[in-house]
């Protein structure tokens, strides 16, 4: 895979079998982009495990942190790296001493790195660069279309919503249920 642009259904898909997601980099500020996406996630019924040795025992948007990824108490379906492409390599080198490889091992916006890429591709995960998980829910959700930005998203189809509150659209019928 080239990694310079992802297919909608393919992205989608993703979101749509994962289930737990450990969030590496999840920041030590509350205003920083990291917690905006553990919140944003563990709202949207993923089982979120922040990522942070400094913030380990502590809560991050209501979320408790971890250290490492070893010390997550279950199996993870995605790994979201929240750190400097030159910070993958050594984030890998601890997914894959997990016991239970993740599916999936997603990399930020602005995270780039080629060499881990294919390193994650060679034992089985499947990889994306250069994109949140936040905002491509958001824009497949049609959640960010209603305010205005284009997602490229159509569907004549009206999108179902989650409970009360600020809206929070679902990927499609019958999927990810708010916990």
């Amino acid at each position: 895979m080239t990694h310079d642009s992802y297919d909608d259904a393919f992205i989608r898909g993703i979101l749509d079998q994962v289930k737990s997601v450990a969030i590496v980099g999840a920041s030590q500020g509350d205003d920083k982009p990291s917690m905006f996406v553990v919140k944003y996630l563990s709202e949207r019924g993923y089982r979120v495990f922040p990522i942070n040795p400094g913030r380990a025992g502590q809560l991050v948007a209501g979320v408790e942190a971890y250290a490492r990824l070893a010390d997550v108490p279950e199996p993870i379906d995605m790994v979201d790296v929240f750190r400097r492409a030159d910070a993958v390599p050594q984030v890998l080198d601890e997914v894959l001493a997990l016991s239970k490889l993740p599916k999936i091992f997603w990399m930020q916006l602005g995270v780039r790195n080629d060499e881990a890429a294919a390193r994650a591709e060679a034992a089985g995960m499947t990889v994306i660069m250069n994109r949140c998980p936040k905002i491509e829910y958001g824009r497949l959700s049609r959640e960010i279309g209603w305010v205005g930005v284009n997602t490229r998203t159509l569907s004549s189809k009206k999108p179902q919503r989650f409970g009360g509150g600020v809206q929070r659209l679902q990927l499609g019928p019958g999927l990810r249920k708010p916990r």
